[in-house]
């Protein structure tokens, strides 16, 4: 099996079971997006597939303790490397990537590679993925705060209002539509105007919708 493989094998054992919408398909999608940006913008191929397998290894480590799934992960996918046989150049530049992927990091990636897979994981929040990724991810985090008492809000959206279209559209503004303005490379931006389209698209629809509900018969 080559390393590339054993990097998806281990991924897949942190993300079983993961209730949100941090999963091996969320893993699998981040990582062809990464080789389709790279085709276009350059990067060393190896170190993007292994940073796009490994990037979200620490999320079940903070839905249970807390903390940063970026450095979580940075260190897990290390200890893999390292017992791998990579090389420490790989290794670090690995960890690089992974330490500068998160959305709220708020972090400009330096390097090639990190400034692709920061893109490649922000584009999977948009398009149809995208609403069905934020959909999920609320519905989880309502349940988790229902059977557990767990608020994961934040002071700037919170998926926990009565209304969940108004979480939604509350969502949507804070985090997808704030993205393209966010992307590092040209490659990213041109797949990400398309994927606006179809989310501007669905929440006119929803709120339109929504809205005659409201009214009076």
């Amino acid at each position: 099996m080559d390393l590339i493989e054993k990097a998806r094998g281990f991924a897949a054992t942190f993300h079983e079971g993961e209730p949100s919408s941090h999963d091996m398909s969320h893993i699998n999608r981040v990582e062809a997006l990464c080789m389709e940006i790279q085709r276009e913008e350059g990067g060393d191929i190896l170190i993007l597939r292994l940073a796009a397998l490994l990037h979200d290894l620490g999320v079940i480590k903070e839905h249970e303790e807390g903390g940063d799934h970026a450095l979580y992960g940075a260190e897990m996918a290390s200890e893999f490397l390292t017992g791998a046989g990579v090389e420490k150049k790989t290794i670090d530049a690995v960890k690089y990537c992974i330490l500068t992927h998160r959305f709220s990091g708020g972090k400009i990636p330096e390097t090639m590679e990190a400034r692709i897979l920061q893109d490649a994981d922000r584009l999977d929040a948009l398009g149809a993925i995208g609403i069905f990724r934020s959909i999920l991810s609320m519905g989880a985090l309502r349940m988790l705060k229902h059977t557990t008492g767990l608020d994961k809000g934040s002071s700037k959206w919170t998926v926990y209002i009565d209304d969940p279209v108004e979480g939604f559209n509350e969502y949507m503004r804070y985090k997808p539509f704030t993205i393209p303005e966010k992307l590092n490379t040209d490659t990213a931006k041109r797949i990400a105007v398309e994927r606006m389209k179809i989310m501007h698209l669905y929440l006119e629809a929803l709120n339109l919708e929504n809205e005659k509900s409201k009214q009076e018969p």
